[in-house]
Formats: C-alpha cells, structure tokens, sequence
C-alpha cells in the first residue's frame, strides 16, 4: 500500500508540472503575440472614405472631416466645410452635397433614397452657410442657404427648408413639407411659430463661418495624411529598434 501511495503521489506531481509548464509556455506565446500585434492594433484606424463601385466621396482641401467620420458613395464635401466626429454620410443609392462653409456637427445622419415620394429630388442637399446641429438626421431634403437646423432634429423625404430659416431643436419635418423663407419653426410635426427678424437672418451665415473658424484649430491636428508614424518612431526608438 505504501508502495502505491508513493507511486500516486509521484503521478500526481509529474501531471501537475506538466500542466503548469504547459500552462505556462502557452501564456507566454499569447504575451508574445499580443506584443508583436500591439502596435498593428494600436494604430488600426477606421475607414472615413468608402468608395461604392464608380462612386468615390470628395471632400475639398480645406474642409474638415472628422477622422471617424464616414463618407460612403456619392457624398461631397465642398471648401471651407465641416463634418465632425461620428456623422454619417452614406450616399449608396442617391447623391449627397454639403456646401461652402456650411457645417454637419456631431452624429448626424445623412442619406438619401432611391426617389421622392412627393416627386422633389430625392437626393440630399445641403447648401451654403447652413448650420446642421448634433444628432440630426437628414434623408432625401434640401436645405437652402442661410438656414439653421437645431440638434436632434429629423428632415424627411421631400422636404424643403427655404433659405433664412430656422429650425428649433428636436423639430421633425414630415416627407414633402415646405419651411418657408425667413421663418422660425418647430415641434413634432414642425409647425410656424414666428417670422424672424431682419438682425436674426443677419446672424445665420455669421455662426457658421464661425464654426469654420473653428474647425480650422481642428484642422491642423488631424491632417489629410497620418501622423501615425511619428508614434511607430517613438515606439522603435525606446525598444532600440533602428529606424
């Protein structure tokens, strides 16, 4: 019996050294692998620009994009412009257009569909000195210039914002309604509230050129090409990797 206890006992830590050596090698595998992959994972970035088959989006070279913006097909981007952090453009089945110095601020929405069931252009068009608050969605409408539209705000398709207009937050615009020129509207449906002032019209282009202005503070940081190796370099330079 003593003699089998003594054999048990032997098995028994052989089996565990093997485990725990095996245990062992294989944490180590995984540290070097996750080493060896840090920097490729640490430097992955998303996708902004997607091109769908002829299509590819254009974005002028002194406007500002976001580096997690993403512009899908037939988007464009005119000069002097901003789209900022985690907006959508996804113009698969119809165009898109953001005009000079108008802006598209944080988690907007634009997309357009196939056509109008009112029978007005079914793309998306945003012209100029138009301001498009955060978390906005807009689908198959058309914004004329000089024109305000408050955050969390919801343009239908077919719709129409004439120029020197407002939308007050939260506002949402059935398919096919007309905001007439020089007018201030809101709710759910949007309904006229007041016509606006000769001083408030004044106002509209002035808020978006300065938001151009300061999407210009942005613009440097994040430039058209990555500075991404600059980082690789910092990285190499303290394992004593040769450049």
């Amino acid at each position: 019996m003593a003699t089998l206890a003594r054999l048990s006992r032997k098995a028994l830590k052989t089996t565990l050294s093997s485990q725990y050596l095996l245990s062992r090698s294989l944490s180590t595998e995984a540290a070097k692998i996750t080493e060896s992959d840090r920097v490729k994972w640490d430097y992955r970035g998303q996708r902004r620009i997607i091109p769908l088959g002829q299509w590819l989006p254009k974005i002028a070279v002194d406007a500002y994009v976001a580096p997690n913006v993403v512009l899908a097909g037939q988007v464009t981007v005119y000069d002097g412009s901003s789209v900022w952090s985690g907006s959508v453009l996804r113009g698969d089945l119809n165009k898109i257009t953001v005009g000079f110095c108008s802006n598209v601020q944080e988690r907007c929405v634009l997309h357009a569909a196939w056509s109008s069931p009112t029978g007005l252009p079914a793309e998306t068009s945003v012209e100029r000195y138009v301001t498009i608050g955060a978390y906005t969605l807009l689908r198959s409408c058309t914004i004329e210039p000089e024109c305000i539209i408050g955050q969390h705000s919801i343009l239908m398709e077919g719709s129409l914002v004439e120029t020197h207009s407002i939308l007050e937050a939260g506002s949402v615009v059935p398919p096919g309604r007309r905001i007439p020129t020089g007018e201030l509207w809101a709710g759910n449906p949007a309904r006229f509230v007041r016509s606006l002032t000769h001083e408030e019209t004044l106002e509209i282009p002035k808020l978006a050129v300065a938001i151009n202005d300061l999407s210009k503070s942005h613009f440097s940081e994040f430039l058209p090409y990555s500075t991404v190796y600059l980082e690789v370099e910092k990285l190499k330079k303290s394992f004593g990797i040769p450049i």
